[in-house]
């Protein structure tokens, strides 16, 4: 309801010549942002002389939360009170520039944050969805690997970068470990958030034919025969690989050395060279060197055998009850990414995972699609960091 001429809530002729056509109703509550800008402007006694009507015509759809009922213009507001001229230039500037700016994503150049080195599980994967987002979105999305530090310098960069839809993450189940393992400047629940949970591996504990460890009986028995001078290598301190073997250690109580390495694909190569005994690296990858005879698969992580790899048992049937650990992925974005952005990228996401060849493709690569949205992402991820912190801890991994 517009106030009437002579009342309270009308601007006497000093103040304003031309009579306001129209109201912006304000939702109740405003950012955490918005409200600082509005005390630091009352503070400040900003006046506003002149407000365009041009910047709201060119906003043509609505952002959630405000109502304009008509266009308004406000020909001086030089007199008016300071907290009423703030909140008029933040809800302009609002509804002219953010507005459109949101409208308008994708605008430029995409880049999906992998933070493991290119050949990996997590790359493949990374470089999979950019390809088929690129064009559903009509725009560039480029992969960017980001290494070291067990996936924490490229979780970092993407915890750290502008929430505007333009650089996202695709990591493992690290980014929930990682606190317990290591000082690290992000939080996962508050620095990122999540867009859709795409599917798991396990981890395959292998061999070089050449070691003559057959089986994972064969690898206990070796090592209590010998304490700690077996070795094993593993993308890195804290990872998920890591953390299988050193839950077989604890169910089999045996003392093997590890060998960290900087991503998947290192500790691979120091498995095929020899240069560690046995190495525990997600299955994707692994597939064609274990049916081409260059790798041995000792065991799986999985519940079940893994299809395409129907010799290799499971850790259960391995005689290691209780150790089932997966290599999970993610496809998360900074915190405060908008969240028109945020259902975008995961409607594509869905729709993409749900393609037969798709699906294929991943399957082949080691991967089981298993598409979860942002609501049932973030209870993972909840529900898992408890439940890493409690594995680390057992495993007696310090804190560094």
């Amino acid at each position: 309801m517009e106030p009437n001429p002579g009342s309270a809530g009308w601007w006497p002729s000093p103040t304003c010549r031309a009579r306001p056509r129209c109201r912006i109703t304000a939702p109740k509550s405003l950012t955490a942002s918005l409200a600082t800008s509005i005390r630091t402007m009352t503070r400040t006694g900003i006046a506003i002389d002149q407000i365009s009507c041009n910047a709201l015509r060119r906003r043509r759809r609505p952002i959630e939360g405000f109502r304009v009922k008509r266009l308004f213009c406000v020909k001086r507001l030089a007199q008016i009170s300071p907290s009423a001229a703030g909140v008029f230039l933040i809800l302009a500037l609002l509804l002219a520039g953010l507005g459109e700016a949101r409208a308008a994503w994708p605008e430029r150049t995409i880049t999906i944050i992998v933070p493991f080195p290119a050949g990996g599980p997590s790359d493949l994967l990374g470089r999979l969805l950019a390809a088929e987002l690129a064009p559903n979105l009509k725009q560039n999305v480029i992969v960017e690997n980001r290494t070291g530090a067990v996936g924490n310098i490229g979780i970092a960069a993407a915890a750290r970068a502008e929430p505007d839809g333009y650089t996202l993450l695709v990591v493992t189940n690290v980014v929930l470990i990682n606190p317990s393992v290591s000082r690290v400047s992000y939080d996962p629940l508050k620095d990122l958030a999540p867009i859709a949970y795409l599917g798991a591996a396990p981890n395959v504990i292998i061999t070089r034919p050449a070691s003559g460890i057959a089986s994972i009986a064969d690898l206990i028995s070796r090592a209590r025969a010998a304490p700690d001078k077996l070795n094993y290598a593993s993308p890195g301190v804290g990872s998920v690989s890591q953390l299988a073997v050193e839950l077989l250690k604890l169910r089999a109580n045996i003392g093997i050395t590890h060998i960290p390495f900087n991503g998947a694909t290192p500790a691979l190569q120091a498995a095929l060279a020899g240069t560690t005994d046995i190495g525990s690296i997600s299955i994707a990858g692994l597939i064609g060197f274990i049916r081409s005879g260059e790798l041995k698969g000792l065991a799986q992580t999985g519940s079940e055998r893994w299809f395409d790899l129907p010799d290799v048992p499971t850790m259960g049937e391995a005689g290691i009850p209780n150790a089932v650990v997966e290599t999970t992925q993610m496809f998360l974005a900074p915190a405060g990414t908008p969240g028109p952005i945020i259902a975008r990228l995961t409607e594509e996401t869905r729709v993409i995972l749900q393609n037969p060849d798709i699906k294929a493709k991943m399957l082949n690569a080691g991967f089981m699609v298993k598409y979860e949205g942002p609501e049932d992402l973030h209870s993972r991820m909840v529900r898992e960091i408890p439940m890493w912190k409690e594995i680390v801890e057992r495993a007696g991994l310090e804190k560094k």
